[in-house]
């Protein structure tokens, strides 16, 4: 086994003793060096596989991890505890758990039955799930209890009147669980170190039973997992951490780079060791990724190399807009898979989970199957689906179906006991289920259909989407939400509005009942669900961990990726050039970048610059084909955005293009401008200098 390894992976496996950090860069062989670690701390140190502790992420990396420790060690391999974070701050509850509180036969709640929980003591309280928003206030626990914040120290954070609400939910919650011998996710990380404070023989216990700890992908951990594995490694240190701070993307979920940056000062004496051998990409690759991670102020340095060959250069092309793009991306799929390769060697990667409907819909012209990783096919994901059911209600009022799916959507207490009468109540009158309300909250739903039927005939389709969103509610409910999977839905119910958009532009005036005609064809094409030999479609989240032949990373544009909502954070910008990077790394031979020169996106047409990412890049290893536009000179804030300008609505903007157009909304860092038919709305960053600011109604500025 040891013959295997290079140099930095050997040196890795051999310091078994006092803590080692090892930055393993992508594709270096982790895993490898991990399970070579625990078998060399077995075969020739003779530690007891009791005394070895390897904790993952997920049960998936968890099982690779004990398939391979079999094929080296045999049964012995099952005596050891690998598994994941949670999975072992479970079996210290269960051996302790009278001393926590708790009787022997806890149960532990679910993400539903959490909410579930809230829900009750919410209207215990007599609080408006309108107002208050009861995934938030669970999202809003869940944060707290990962940062060790206990109900008690929450009142320091609670500055407005919904925070001060979480606190007084917090408290009766932990006293439910408690009252019903219950747990919910996170206490199986938190109740560990609780036990541990209070009862410290119990802690020595574990750290005489668990000598030698692993942990990888050290660069995701949050404050509750880092604390309990300081416990447990206080007294022997033997403490090996494997991870990349350069791969760390997941902030939105509680996770803390700086917890392996800050490795170092946590354990003195430590051992750090570089694995910057790539055994997955090609020289041209690895240096293109390389220079885009080396911009990063925050983080270890390494520079990832390879003894693989030079490969194809990096290849970039700009297209006209998202459906060019899509388009370019199609021809190049068929490039490949003519020239022999699987078509499960091929992933298209984005930054949003909305940018996938173009490339779905150039797929399906195709014929070409494909699959999208982390989420539903865009017209199969419920929002849109429930988008859908309101438009055929609006069109069909006889359409059972539809609005059985959407009568409670969003919830409005319209429970299956009403609609179950409903039913009957329409089938004894031999009328449909919308004929059959008269009484009661599904009235009111009644009441706003009429409504949009009434504004239909003199609205747009798109704005025909925006009335439904607003005047239904569906979009509110999102919106207080407060999570990144309803801002995800949010994007996608947004992204609808493209195709409305679209439909409009290419058919002029176009009725209700030919655009469902039009969808349905395209929403009920067979989906490729469980094939392999697919293309994959995935966000670059999705992505992390896995690898492909040929990768495509589309929409590099400023306001996209990087994402809008970073750029005016400097940490952010970080996050979202260390996601580039996982991104670049997932390609073994062939890597795309795309963007586009205008894209039409949430129903609106934007005009950005090309991502940063193209430029730190460097001309030298990008294969730009010429019909491209010419790589632009390095993106400077500077030069091309005047931070100094202030905008108000009604202000005149002058682009050289297309002339002179009207401020219509001015956000953060984005401004909104009307030009006259047939550019209509263009976002831009503002105080970009290709927009030029000039009189207000005739009176220079």
């Amino acid at each position: 086994m040891l013959e295997e390894l290079n140099k930095e992976q050997l040196e890795a496996v051999k310091k078994t003793d006092g803590p080692i950090l090892v930055l393993a860069g992508a594709g270096s062989g982790k895993t490898k060096v991990l399970t070579t670690r625990i078998a060399y701390l077995i075969n020739e140190k003779n530690i007891s596989p009791f005394n070895i502790l390897a904790i993952t992420f997920t049960n998936k990396a968890a099982k690779e991890m004990k398939n391979r420790l079999y094929k080296m060690l045999g049964n012995i391999s099952y005596d050891m505890q690998i598994s994941t974070f949670h999975s072992f701050g479970l079996r210290i509850i269960k051996e302790n758990y009278e001393k926590l509180g708790y009787s022997k036969n806890f149960t532990i709640l679910d993400s539903d039955d959490t909410l579930t929980v809230i829900k009750k003591i919410m209207k215990e309280m007599n609080l408006d799930p309108k107002m208050y928003n009861p995934k938030a206030i669970k999202n809003s626990i869940s944060g707290a209890k990962n940062e060790l914040i206990n109900p008690i120290n929450y009142s320091k954070y609670a500055n407005n009147d919904f925070e001060a609400k979480v606190e007084s939910i917090y408290k009766k919650y932990e006293t439910r669980l408690i009252t019903n011998n219950s747990l919910d996710f996170d206490d199986l990380l938190t109740l560990p170190i609780k036990l541990f404070n209070q009862y410290p023989d119990v802690l020595k216990n574990y750290q005489e039973l668990f000598k030698y700890i692993l942990i990888d992908e050290y660069q995701d951990t949050n404050k509750a997992q880092y604390t309990l594995f300081k416990q447990i490694s206080e007294k022997y240190k033997n403490i090996c951490v494997v991870g990349d701070d350069a791969q760390s993307i997941y902030s939105f979920r509680g996770a803390n780079y700086k917890n392996i940056l800050n490795f170092e000062k946590d354990y003195k004496n430590t051992k750090v060791v570089l694995l910057e051998q790539n055994y997955r990409s090609t020289k041209n690759i690895l240096e293109a990724a390389n220079n885009v991670i080396k911009n990063n102020k925050q983080g270890k340095t390494k520079n990832l190399w390879t003894e693989n060959i030079q490969g194809m250069k990096v290849k970039y092309n700009t297209r006209e807009n998202e459906i060019d793009e899509a388009y370019f991306v199609t021809k190049e799929i068929k490039k490949l898979l003519q020239n022999n390769e699987l078509r499960e060697d091929i992933a298209v990667l984005y930054r949003t989970n909305a940018q996938s409907r173009n490339i779905e819909e150039s797929l399906r012209r195709e014929n070409i199957p494909y699959k999208v990783i982390g989420s539903f096919y865009f017209y199969g994901r419920k929002e849109i689906k429930d988008l859908i059911a309101y438009l055929k209600l609006i069109y069909n009022s006889s359409d059972d179906v539809s609005l059985t799916r959407i009568i409670n959507v969003p919830k409005r207490g319209i429970g299956l006991k009403t609609i179950e009468n409903l039913n009957i109540k329409a089938i004894l009158e031999n009328s449909s289920i919308y004929e059959a309300i008269e009484t009661g909250k599904e009235l009111i739903f009644k009441q706003i259909i009429e409504e949009i039927k009434k504004e239909e005939e003199n609205v747009s389709l798109t704005e025909l989407i925006d009335l439904i969103l607003e005047k239904t509610g569906m979009l509110d409910e999102l919106k207080n939400e407060k999570t990144l999977e309803a801002d995800i839905r949010i994007e996608n119910l947004e992204e609808f509005k493209t195709i409305t958009k679209n439909f409009e532009e290419k058919n002029g005036i176009i009725s209700l009942d030919e655009f469902l005609a039009e969808i349905s064809l395209v929403s009920d094409v067979e989906e490729y669900k469980n094939n392999t030999d697919v293309i994959t479609l995935m966000t670059i989240h999705s992505a992390k961990g896995l690898e492909f032949n040929n990768i495509f990373v589309i929409g590099l544009e400023e306001g996209l990726f990087p994402h809008r909502n970073s750029l005016v954070s400097p940490e952010e910008i970080e996050e979202e050039r260390r996601l580039c990077y996982v991104a670049f790394t997932r390609a073994k031979k062939n890597l795309y970048l795309v963007n586009a020169k205008k894209r039409t996106i949430f129903g609106e047409t934007e005009i950005n610059l090309q991502s940063r990412f193209i430029n730190e890049i460097g001309m030298d290893n990008l294969d730009i084909e010429e019909n491209n536009i010419k790589l632009e000179k390095p993106f400077n804030k500077e030069e091309t955005i005047d931070i100094t300008i202030n905008y108000n609505i009604g202000d005149k903007i002058i682009h050289e293009k297309y002339g002179l157009g009207t401020v219509v909304n001015v956000e953060k860092t984005i401004i909104t401008i009307a030009f006259p038919h047939p550019i209509g709305i263009i976002k831009s960053i503002k105080g970009h200098k290709s927009f030029r600011k000039v009189w207000r109604n005739g009176s220079n500025k």
